[in-house]
């Protein structure tokens, strides 16, 4: 039975030194001297926002008396989980439900606040269930990214890979004793993202998964692929170097 082929060869790194003609001194650089490499690159980002919902609810007899009930209750715990400061309200929507059951008022508020910081968030929740009691129901965080978090992070992607890419290059030169030039092409040939969750996706994990569990599973990914040529400028100089 004949041996199974081997895989096919993948090249990392091309140097290609154009031979000098007899006779003639090779200048510093020549056209066509030109190392090709390609390298990649991984990195990950934590989301970047929380997104907390609770609810808040009392019923009166009086529509005066369980519509203050609620927003004092709210006020109160709120300015209590921000150590007295009231929280800013372009971080924080609530939203009224007014009924009548019976011979009763119902009044129901749900608060949404969002979060950048994921340890004043967690201060907030655990006060609102001291000061407030049953009366609340908070819903487990949704983290996410905002759009320019996963554009920080394509960036970040690109250039580590170009990065890589170079010393990749360098690398290469120097173990044939020659030195490397100027870039003469960089082209991203793949990009790929995974992870990760947005404003408008809601995640379904379950309510048992921790506070970390549920940052690991909003962690967003990206990968880079780039394809460079360098030019080469001669013979490396050993003795600068060495200085």
């Amino acid at each position: 039975m004949a041996p199974p082929a081997p895989p096919p060869s993948r090249v990392f790194a091309e140097l290609d030194l154009a031979p000098a003609p007899e006779g003639r001194v090779v200048p510093a650089a020549l056209p066509g001297r030109e190392v090709h490499v390609s390298g990649s690159a991984e990195l990950s980002a934590r989301p970047d926002r929380a997104r907390v919902s609770l609810r808040l609810g009392s019923r009166k007899e009086a529509a005066v008396a369980a519509r203050s009930s609620v927003s004092r209750r709210l006020q109160e715990g709120l300015r209590r989980g921000d150590r007295g400061k009231q929280m800013p309200e372009e971080n924080m929507t609530v939203t009224e439900d007014f009924s009548r059951v019976e011979n009763t008022y119902q009044m129901e508020a749900e608060v949404c606040i969002i979060f950048s910081d994921f340890g004043k968030m967690q201060n907030v929740c655990n006060l609102l269930i001291e000061k407030l009691g049953t009366s609340v129901t908070i819903n487990p965080p949704h983290f996410y990214h905002t759009p320019e978090a996963i554009d920080t992070l394509r960036r970040q992607v690109c250039v580590t890979a170009v990065g890589n890419t170079r010393r990749k290059a360098q690398e290469v030169c120097q173990l044939f004793g020659q030195a490397l030039g100027k870039p003469l092409l960089i082209k991203e040939e793949e990009m790929k993202e995974w992870g990760g969750h947005i404003d408008s996706h809601l995640s379904h994990s379950a309510d048992s998964q921790t506070l970390q569990e549920r940052i690991q599973n909003a962690t967003a990914y990206a990968s880079c692929r780039v394809f460079a040529v360098f030019e080469i400028k001669g013979k490396e100089n050993r003795r600068s170097k060495l200085l």
